[in-house]
Formats: C-alpha cells, structure tokens, sequence
C-alpha cells in the first residue's frame, strides 16, 4: 500500500492504482469521458486531469498514471495531489472548450439528453462561453446495423466504443481513422456489428454520438418510470431495469451485478420490448367450429372443467415454458398433484437432468464468477455466444487476463476468443475420460443443451462426469462442472420437482400421438403437439402453441408480473412487475388459482403472498433472493455411475438463431431485422 494526500485527505491504495482510481478512494469527484473500469486505458479525453506536487510542471491526465511513479516530497513526506487547484479548474474548462468547438447543440433534439455526460461535465467544469468562432466540422453518419444510430458529428473520439467492441465483445468491427481533424469513428468497410452485445455502445457513449435505433425520439429519461427486474431472454439472468411510461415498456437496460453479468446485457434482452407490444393475447379463446373465438373466462373454464372431468389423470399432461416463473409452476404442479395427475415436465425431449440426481446435477456449479479464477475450460455441445452472450464476454475477458486454454468438443464456431477444437462427439468425451491429459489447477467444463437434449442424453451425462473426475474438475474446494441451461425458467422448475411423478410421462412421450386426452401448455411454444390431444395454452402471445391450442388463457409478460426465476448457476432472483397486462389477460398464478375452483381442486391460496409462503415451506432455499444454494461434489460423482451407451452423431448447439428463441422475440420487428442480417451474414461467408 502507498500514502498519498489528496485534497488534504491521506489515503492508503495499492501501488497499481491509478491516480483517479486513488482520487476515487479518497472520495474527491474526478470528471472522465474516455476512461472506464472495465476497458483499457486510452487517455485521450484529457478531462481527468489534476495537479501533481512535485510532479510534472502541468495537469497530468489522472487515468493514465499510477500511483508507483509518483515521488515522495524531500522530506520523504507522501506525494500531494490536487483535484480542485486553480491549475486544475482552469485546465479542465480549457478542455471542456475544445471539447465544445465541434459538438453541435443538438440537446433538444438529441436521444441522449437528460442523461448525457457531456451535459452535465459542461455545467460542472466548463465556462459560459467560448472563444472560437470558426465553423463547425461535419461528420457523416454512419449505417452500422439495426440497432444502434449514429451522428457522428457529435463524437469526441473518446475510444470507448473501440474498446468496448475490440475487448469485451471480441470483434474488430469499429475503430478510428484519419488523423488530426479528419479522425472519425468508423465500422470498418461500412459494415453492420456483427456482436450479440453492441447495444452497451450505446451506454458507454458519453455523449450523443450512439443512440439506440429502436428507442429513437420515443421518450425522455424523466418521463420513464424504473422498475428493477431480471432478463429472462436466457438462462444468465441478467439484471436489468425496465423503463415504462403509463402501462408501455419504451426500454429495458442492464443494472450492475458484478456476481452475474457485471454490466452489460445482450442485444436480444436489450431490443426484445417491442416484441411485448405485437401479437399479444388479450382475452380467452375457445375453438369452436375448427376456429378460435373469443368466449369469456368462465366459459373457458366451464370448457376445460368438462374435458378434464371426462378424463382420466393417467391422459392428462402439462408441460411447462421457458419464461414461466417458479410461481406458476409451482401453482401448476399443485393443481395435477389435486388432480392426481403425475405426467408432467419442463424439460426438452431426451434430458436427462432430473433433481433426484442432486442440484449439483444441473446447475453451473462454479458459478458465473468463478470463470475467472479457471486455468483450463472445456466447452461440451455449447456455444455460448449465442446461448448466453454475456457469459461468453466472461470466457472471453479471462481470456484476456491470460494462463488459461479453452477446448471446443461440439460445433465449431468463432467464439471471439482461442479454442482448441478437440472433436465433434462423445468418442472425444470418451477420449478424454479415460486418457486424461495433465491436470490444470481450476479447470472447468460447460456442459450445454446441445449435448443433453439427445436419444442418449443420460449417457453422455453419465461420460461428462466420469471425464470430470479424470481431468481433475471435481475435486475439494473445487466444483468445475457445469450445466449451460438456455432457458430462464428451467432450473426453477428442477428446484420444485416439476418433472414427471412415480410413473409418469416425460415431455417425448407426452407428446407421442395419442398419448394423451389434455395436455396443459404453460407458455410453451417450442414443441410439436400432436393431433388428438385437447391442448389448453396459458401464454402471452399468438405463437405455436396459441395456434394448436383448444382453448387460451391469456397471461402475463415477464415485465408485467412478480415473479421468481432462478438462472443457470442456481441464484434465486426476483422480477418486479414493470406494468400490466394487456386486456383480459392475467398474471398466471391467478389464472390456475380461478381454474382450480372450477376443476373442484381449489388451491389453498388466494394471494401471491401466500403463494409464496407455501413455496418457501417445501422449498426453503427459494426465499433466499440473490444467494446460491450448493449442491454437493457427491451428487457429480454419483452421475459418473449412471452409465448408458452413447452414439457417435456429433453435439449441436441448442441455439441455432439467437434472435429467434422464444415467443416475445418471434413478435419483435427488430429482432427479425436482426435475425435476417445474421443469415445474410452467415449466408456471405459461406460464399
């Protein structure tokens, strides 16, 4: 640790630091447009700067230098710094004036106003007026994708999008060219982003250069209430915020979260709002004449009550969805178990993860933020890039820290960082169990959909646990095995035992022709459902399993309920509800609590608080919000002696456009925007 004194204060701080990072512990307000905490130094802006004494004869920029090359005063005394000297302010509103001689005064036209660093720096550090005359420089704009909107005339070339997209996101689309007045920030030969994340250029853009496309002069910050929330687009759960002005979502962005997502969010969880607005179901339906047609909620009830009072619990099934909450679910299994009906699942065709394994048997067990403390990551029928993009930025950020190898067995694919491609198939798992290279000290391996949701998925469970002993990934202290889950509400419903009861059948034989006289889908869109079937859908919008459906009931959208969902690595976390649903529609909770009265099965609560209380009593750890509850080394060992045969068809990545992967995203214009670039994309470097 090294002494300083800044503004009078003395402060200890590790020798590495930087001067603003130790202006920062000392709490003396530092002002920054290039610099940020999670990007490389560039110090460029020149906003940062204070007085060193004894140092330099001139404001030093305080980003770029550290806290080692300061020298202590002739006595030994600690280095003094100053953050408010008459050097500084006067230095500070000079830059602010050079700053200024180009940017034009657009606030009131401009997206980012009300929420823009330049705004606020200039009222805090900068002067009234300016000594320049000259004509403004223009810059033109520039078409890079759907997404983000640029006027470049106001950039200040502070770096922060390069970075962003060369260092976190691993694509070399931006950069800056020319030199002196002729530099601008460009995407290299004029082509769109092509990352799953580019819309956090547009948060880090101090200024109103980068915007989002899609929330183009839709609204103020000031008019927007925000609502805390988790993204449910995959299985990370991100947090995030969702802005609403009256009863309309007009954007959703990231919260920090360092245990999870740190501060960024994907694309697909940033954009998917305009997909809550279109093809929404806003009342219940019945078919009736081979069509659908509006009937009210007691006549759907009425409807559904005399189907399944006609049939018997071993014919009737539910199945539930991947933006489902853990309420829902649970109110849903609480429902058949009053009927006596043990056919029900949450689960893809062929998965073999079921909780009677042990949770260590389907959660990501290191957790999201023990990536960085991995030496060695094998990634196993997964690509994480479009099945979690946020957690492939932290695959990718360790490795950048260096000391670490990454193995691809699966689908060969650019995952913005090295991997050594091992094999296709099980044959290379089966390699690996039984002749396992030298031992690293943390290794890992990311188990993904792609290898489950297979004929002999238990099998390669069974090979992917007996490879883990081999390779050291199990061991005390240490739990590198982990399931990459793709949907938000799967490991929830593991948690709460909605698999299939003694005897009952699993998603693949529910969904057999003839299986079944009632099949219950809670927001399930992603399967064939068979002709024969009496299918009730509970879901939000007019996708595939609306279509198939007998009779709707209208719910409610992740943004539009309380509810809880627990993401890959086992963290329970809670969505607040950001508004309402539209018309009829209702949360979903309630809507099985009104069917339950009409089936003669009345569940025993009529609140969301008692809901909650009953969920809480069978599962303990569900009321624990943002912890992690464990599972056992024991619980991986014991899968090694599951056993099965495997076969030798090559693992495929569950995700095939990540655009496209659920209900909301289907409905949203700018999600197919996107989706058509990537295929267009895909289809060019084919060529």
């Amino acid at each position: 640790m090294t002494k300083l004194i800044i503004d009078g204060t003395e402060v200890d701080v590790p020798a590495d630091f930087t001067l603003l990072q130790a202006c920062e512990e000392a709490g003396a307000e530092v002002p920054r447009f290039c610099y940020h905490d999670r990007l490389s130094i560039a110090g460029n802006c020149r906003m940062c700067l204070v007085e060193v004494k004894g140092g330099p004869p001139k404001p030093t920029a305080s980003c770029a230098m550290s806290v080692k090359d300061l020298r202590p005063g002739p006595n030994g005394e600690p280095p003094v710094v100053l953050t408010k000297s008459p050097m500084v302010k006067k230095a500070r509103e000079g830059v602010m004036e050079f700053l200024l001689i180009n940017h034009p005064l657009d606030c009131p036209i401009c997206d980012q106003g009300g929420e823009c660093d330049l705004q606020d720096q200039a009222m805090a550090y900068g002067v009234d007026g300016s000594r320049f005359h000259e004509n403004k420089r223009a810059v033109e704009n520039k078409d890079i994708g759907p997404l983000i909107k640029t006027i470049m005339t106001r950039c200040i070339h502070c770096t922060r999008c390069v970075r962003f997209t060369t260092e976190v996101c691993g694509v070399a689309d931006m950069g800056l060219i020319g030199r002196g007045e002729d530099a601008e920030i460009t995407t290299y030969l004029e082509a769109a982003l092509s990352s799953e994340m580019q819309g956090n250029v547009a948060d880090l853009c101090p200024v109103g250069a980068l915007t989002h496309k899609p929330y183009e002069f839709k609204a103020r910050p000031w008019e927007l209430v925000k609502t805390e929330s988790v993204d449910v687009m995959d299985a990370l759960g991100s947090a995030i915020r969702v802005d609403t002005r009256g009863r309309e979502v007009m954007r959703i962005m990231p919260r920090l979260n360092e245990a999870v997502n740190e501060e960024w969010i994907s694309d697909k969880s940033r954009y998917i709002w305009d997909g809550l607005k279109t093809q929404r179901l806003d009342r219940p339906y019945a078919r009736k004449g081979g069509k659908l047609q509006p009937v009210s909620w007691s006549e759907a009830f009425a409807i559904i009550a005399d189907k399944v009072r006609a049939s018997r619990p071993e014919r009737i099934g539910a199945l539930a969805g991947q933006l489902s909450g853990v309420e829902e679910m649970f109110a849903l299994k609480g429902l058949m178990d009053g009927l006596g009906v043990k056919n029900l699942d949450s689960r893809y065709p062929g998965s073999p993860l079921d909780p009677r394994n042990g949770r260590a048997s389907y959660l990501f067990n290191s957790t999201v933020a023990g990536i960085d403390e991995a030496d060695a990551i094998l990634l196993i029928g997964t690509n994480p890039r479009k099945e979690a993009p946020v957690l492939n930025a932290r695959i990718r950020k360790r490795h950048l820290k260096g000391g670490v190898s990454v193995g691809l067995i699966g689908e060969a694919a650019d995952l913005t960082y090295p991997a050594t491609y091992l094999g296709a198939g099980p044959d290379t798992l089966q390699g690996l169990a039984e002749h396992a290279p030298a031992k690293s000290a943390r290794p890992m391996m990311i188990l993904g959909q792609g290898a489950l949701n297979r004929p002999d998925g238990a099998a390669v469970l069974a090979l992917a646990a007996r490879a883990a002993k081999a390779l050291g990934v199990i061991r005390d202290g240490w739990n590198g095995f982990n399931i990459l889950h793709t949907e938000a509400a799967q490991v929830g419903a593991l948690d709460i035992g909605f698999v299939p009861g003694e005897g009952g059948l699993a998603t693949g034989e529910m969904l057999a022709p003839g299986a079944l006289d009632v099949l219950f889908l809670l927001g399930v869109d992603e399967v064939d459902v068979p002709e024969g079937a009496f299918v009730v859908y509970q879901g939000t919008h007019g996708d595939r399993g609306a279509h198939r459906a007998d009779v709707i009931l209208p719910g409610a959208a992740y943004t539009e309920k309380s509810a809880l969902y627990v993401n890959t690595e086992g963290r329970v976390q809670m969505a607040d509800r950001a508004g309402f649903p539209p018309g009829e529609a209702r949360e979903d909770w309630a809507i099985l609590r009104a069917l339950s009265g009409a089936l003669g099965k009345t569940l025993p609560y009529d609140s969301l608080g008692d809901l909650r209380a009953a969920l809480f009593a069978d599962h303990p750890h569900m009321a624990a919000i943002d912890a992690v509850e464990p599972g056992s080394i024991a619980q991986v060992e014991a899968l090694a002696g599951l056993g099965g045969k495997t076969d030798s068809a090559a693992f495929r990545s569950a995700v095939t456009d990540f655009y496209l992967t659920n209900p909301i995203a289907r409905a949203s214009a700018v999600m197919a925007e996107c989706s058509a670039l990537a295929h267009a994309r895909t289809a060019e470097a084919a060529e």
